[in-house]
């Protein structure tokens, strides 16, 4: 199988066609965007932790039969995934409260929910990924009624096997972004699972080990992502 030539280029993320219609490469970038992308940088050797730890997180959850697009690691920044059409629809769930959450709604930072929650946003740069209600997905177009409910069941899954495999490596889930697609009607988790995507915690200090630590010029970006690297590698 051999790459043909790039089918999408997102802020961190080209994803590329393949002489096999059924599998595409995905190549991550070093590119770190926070904010709409109005902070840009690019910092060496991100896309190969971010696609290492992807890896893991995929094989963790498709030994748990969720059924993601992740075939293999094919080199340091590619993975080899099956081609989806992809929903328009971004799933976050929410453990603890953080980020936009506390700014929209007020709620206090480390406010710990359960069960977790889980929102829909519209998956749009240009009108910054707004939150939507079931009844929004719905009424768009976006999802079908059945697929809107396996996409909830799933993320809980998700967050189920997740939460409980980086607890038992001292990593805290506090809340993550899932895309899903289709693949001969069956839908099929896609994109990536990454601190670049999730909000991960050391569980006894509380130190921040994911994207916030650029969005909030903290440092030591390379240092969490290597150390959440390490322990999710880890036995």
């Amino acid at each position: 199988m051999r790459k043909t030539k790039p089918l999408y280029e997102g802020k961190a993320k080209i994803l590329w066609e393949t002489d096999d219609p059924a599998l595409m490469v995905q190549e991550f970038k070093n590119d770190a965007t926070a904010f709409d992308g109005t902070k840009h940088e690019v910092i060496e050797g991100k896309g190969t932790l971010n696609n290492t730890i992807s890896s893991h997180l995929f094989h963790t959850l498709d030994e748990k039969g969720v059924r993601t697009h992740f075939r293999e690691k094919t080199s340091d920044t590619e993975m080899v995934v099956e081609r989806l059409d992809m929903l328009r629809v971004e799933v976050v769930v929410r453990n603890i409260a953080a980020g936009s959450m506390v700014r929209r709604l007020g709620v206090e930072k480390g406010t710990t929910f359960d069960p977790a929650i889980v929102e829909f946003y519209l998956k749009d740069d240009d009108l910054h990924d707004p939150i939507l209600s079931e009844e929004h997905v719905r009424a768009l177009g976006l999802a079908t009624p059945e697929q809107v409910s396996q996409m909830k069941e799933r993320a809980l899954r998700v967050n189920e096997i997740l939460g409980d495999f980086l607890l038992e490596r001292g990593i805290r889930l506090v809340d993550f972004k899932l895309e899903f697609g289709t693949m001969n009607g069956e839908l099929v988790l896609g994109d990536e699972i990454s601190p670049d995507t999730c909000r991960f915690h050391d569980a006894e200090s509380g130190e921040i080990m994911d994207k916030d630590r650029f969005r909030q010029d903290l440092g030591g970006f390379l240092e969490a992502y290597n150390e959440v690297l390490s322990r999710v590698s880890s036995k």
